[in-house]
């Protein structure tokens, strides 16, 4: 990790500025964005002369991918000089309205969001965005991006991370069996998308039979009661793609208690608990969902907006409205090199 506990003297703040800005270069080039502009972004996203304020909310704390996010956007802004406080989704459209409804009620320099469900957190978000603060929209759509005006939104291929978990399924068992699909909560537009990477390639498979695909709303114990009943109604399934890896995990402890540990499993994220378990054989794959490059992403792009000053929707500014990040597929081959990056809040 780099230490910038210390940079009290001007020489000090120079060098973590300069620093910054290549470290930001370096993570926009990763997005996916051309270099020059990458470039010029990152002189743009040189850490903050004065401390920033900015809010943020996830879907939910309980989720491993979410409580990583915060991390990131916790390290990256004391990076650049951003106090990060956040406003818990807690797996619940409800909950996280009111606690959006609060952050819309106080002044931010910028605030970030990836709503539990698309729709559901319109109003205050739009009140905000009236007020002329930034919103940086993260992994999931607020609302449509052409209903409303937020800064940027910073997101996965979706539908690449659900067709090429399950191509690495249905490669593995030979293009023929029993498959099932554990859903994310089905207002999230990145399980709408996961679904249809799903469907894109099953449906290329007629020896592949889909026999469930109930949603576990990315409730751990939800899923845990799920799968009692699965094993139970059908004493052959062969593969098992999940929306996340934290729902797979709690499938695969079921299948465990009931010696049904031959079912081929892959999840979404690539989180720390699922690299070991993609390692360790537990699971067949899983795939980066880069809640990192997100939150972490979100920061920059933030302090962009407040250093350069630039407007949201004024069609002049070097942050594109729409930003793809990319994952990769993780097999046991690349997860020793994954877990490294995670732990530097890289990816």
């Amino acid at each position: 990790m780099v230490d910038i506990s210390d940079v009290a003297t001007p020489d000090r703040r120079g060098f973590v500025r300069t620093m910054t800005a290549s470290m930001a270069a370096g993570l926009l080039g990763g997005f996916g964005i051309n270099p020059a502009i990458a470039a010029e972004m990152a002189k743009e996203t040189g850490r903050s002369e004065k401390p920033l304020k900015a809010a943020f909310s996830n879907a939910g704390l309980q989720a491993t991918w979410c409580a990583q996010g915060k991390q990131a956007a916790e390290w990256w802004g004391k990076l650049f000089n951003v106090d990060v406080t956040w406003f818990d989704g807690e797996l619940n459209a409800t909950k996280q309205r009111s606690a959006i409804d609060s952050m819309a009620s106080q002044k931010w320099d910028f605030v970030a969001i990836q709503a539990f469900g698309i729709g559901t957190l319109t109003a205050p978000v739009k009140k905000m965005i009236d007020a002329g603060v930034p919103v940086i929209d993260m992994d999931t759509l607020i609302a449509p991006l052409d209903s409303i005006n937020v800064h940027s939104f910073l997101a996965p291929d979706n539908e690449f991370m659900g067709a090429s978990v399950t191509q690495a399924l249905v490669d593995a068992i030979g293009g023929k069996g029993v498959v099932t699909m554990t859903q994310g909560a089905l207002g999230h537009t990145g399980a709408q998308g996961r679904a249809r990477g799903f469907d894109s390639v099953v449906k290329k498979y007629p020896g592949i039979e889909v026999v469930d695909t109930t949603p576990g709303d990315w409730d751990v114990s939800k899923v845990s009661r799920l799968w009692e009943t699965l094993l139970t109604k059908y004493p052959k399934i062969d593969a098992a793609y999940f929306h996340n890896d934290d729902m797979a995990l709690a499938a695969y402890n079921v299948m465990k208690a009931r010696g049904r540990t031959s079912i081929l499993i892959g999840g979404c994220d690539a989180m720390p608990p699922a690299l070991t378990a993609v390692a360790d054989g537990r699971m067949h794959a899983t795939v980066r969902n880069p809640s990192c490059r997100i939150h972490g992403g979100a920061i920059l792009a933030g302090v962009a907006a407040v250093v350069s000053g630039e407007k949201t929707g004024d069609g002049q500014g070097m942050i594109p409205k729409n930003i793809i990040t990319d994952g990769p597929v993780v097999t046991k081959a690349n997860a020793p090199g994954m877990m490294w990056m995670e732990n530097h809040y890289l990816i």
